[in-house]
């Protein structure tokens, strides 16, 4: 039985990641940390702890005393947010990485998962049908923090004999979490102005084409990698994707349900970002290496999404 520390953990994946990870592997053996108040779902099944992954004696305190086998870090400044502070961003994402890894590696952990993201690419990559196996030269920097926490988890593997293990997320899509500062975040907030107000605001242009995946995807693939067998895994980070998409193709997919819904376009300073980011991704590494398989095209996750949205926000106090 896997006992599991998860960081960041009210962020947007997190918050969804803990029930699935509870629900497989027990309650009481998935821990919840972050520097915040917990909200009531991470705290309705199972432990939180306040935790600041910057802090290293309070990381490696709480591995120890809660037997943890395996971190998920999840701590992260996203792309828009981190543009904004890129100074914040670097001290977050990069030396909190490093603080787990070494605890990890000090402690002899089983396994760390740090998710990367297809903001580690950059406008010098083929931006079609993106390869695992690239030149990675990103020009933001959340994009540049998630090449060197790459870089330093398969060094960690080599030098150490961690087991460390990273996907590169495309835009996630959650009805739980809201968004959370990253460019792909249209594609969320999409949905709660379409059920809202009939009508949004798209910070990125019609026909700006990004790799997508549904949250219960984003989780499957997480699961499926952790508990892939390691002799297995050539590669140490993987591609992961679902369905490529424009604003306007998922504008029309929201009409199809919503039909009095309007969207227009003014590209902000989001648009750059997406311009350096690949506009579909090649994911046969990790389909060969531990049979990744997505469940969700767009249409179903429109569908599915604005199902559990209506209800959300129709519930009392909402």
């Amino acid at each position: 039985m896997k006992r599991i520390l998860v960081t960041g953990s009210y962020g947007q994946i997190g918050t969804e990641l803990i029930g699935a990870l509870r629900k497989k592997y027990g309650g009481e053996n998935v821990i919840a940390t972050g520097r915040k108040k917990a909200p009531d779902i991470l705290t309705a099944d199972g432990p939180y702890y306040r935790l600041d992954a910057l802090d290293m004696n309070d990381l490696q305190n709480q591995l120890v005393d809660y037997d943890i086998d395996v971190v998920i870090h999840n701590v992260s400044i996203l792309s828009g947010a981190g543009e904004q502070n890129p100074q914040l961003a670097w001290e977050t994402n990069v030396q909190s990485a490093y603080n787990v890894l070494e605890a990890v590696r000090i402690l002899g952990l089983n396994q760390v998962m740090i998710p990367s993201s297809i903001a580690a690419f950059g406008p010098s990559t083929p931006r079609e049908n993106t390869p695992n196996d690239v030149i990675m030269r990103p020009t933001t920097m959340y994009g540049i923090t998630k090449v060197a926490i790459e870089l330093l988890g398969e060094y960690y593997t080599r030098k150490f004999n961690v087991d460390f293990r990273s996907l590169r997320y495309p835009g996630i899509i959650s009805s739980e979490a809201l968004p959370g500062g990253g460019t792909t975040d249209y594609a969320v907030a999409i949905f709660y102005e379409a059920i809202k107000n009939k009508r949004y605001t798209s910070f990125l242009s019609k026909d700006t084409r990004l790799p997508m995946m549904y949250m219960p995807d984003c989780i499957k693939s997480t699961i499926d990698l952790i508990e892939a067998d390691a002799k297995k895994l050539v590669h140490r980070t993987f591609n992961v994707t679902a369905v490529s998409f424009t604003p306007e193709e998922l504008a029309n997919e929201i009409k199809k349900i919503i039909p009095d819904f309007q969207i227009d376009y003014k590209p902000d300073f989001h648009q750059a970002i997406a311009d350096s980011w690949p506009k579909s991704i090649d994911d046969s590494v990790a389909r060969k290496e531990w049979g990744w398989k997505p469940d969700y095209d767009l249409p179903s996750m429109t569908k599915d999404m604005i199902k559990k949205l209506k209800a959300k926000l129709s519930a009392p106090g909402k």
